[in-house]
């Protein structure tokens, strides 16, 4: 699985590398994003951009990632492909996550207000 991590002031952004996220790699992808909650991290940005197909067992993973985040964390998808946000449309999972266009727009929603 790769993945690339940057940050932006203390919104961690995860850059998904793989084209395909699917059984393959579904269970490294919701390890490598859970393990950054558990370390703290509180507000996650997750750019799609790269990756043009999902299949269930990805879905379940990014609910996985959703629930495991619980009440105190924020996580923003961005860069989402038209093929990726059929998928997520059709399960109606664009209703249940927060999804932006870029990367930019996503830090903005996730940095606190002064």
């Amino acid at each position: 699985m790769r993945i690339e991590k940057s940050e932006s002031g203390n919104v961690l952004i995860l850059e998904i590398l793989e084209k395909s996220l699917d059984a393959s790699v579904a269970a490294d992808f919701r390890n490598a994003i859970a393990d950054e909650i558990q370390n703290g991290r509180q507000k996650i940005v997750l750019d799609l951009s790269h990756v043009s197909f999902m299949d269930s067992s990805a879905l379940g993973a990014m609910v996985s990632v959703l629930k495991i985040m619980g009440q105190g964390g924020e996580l923003v998808i961005c860069g989402v492909r038209q093929a990726v946000m059929s998928v997520l449309a059709l399960t109606r999972l664009d209703r249940i996550f927060k999804i932006v266009p870029d990367q930019e727009e996503a830090c903005f929603i996730l940095k606190p207000t002064a």
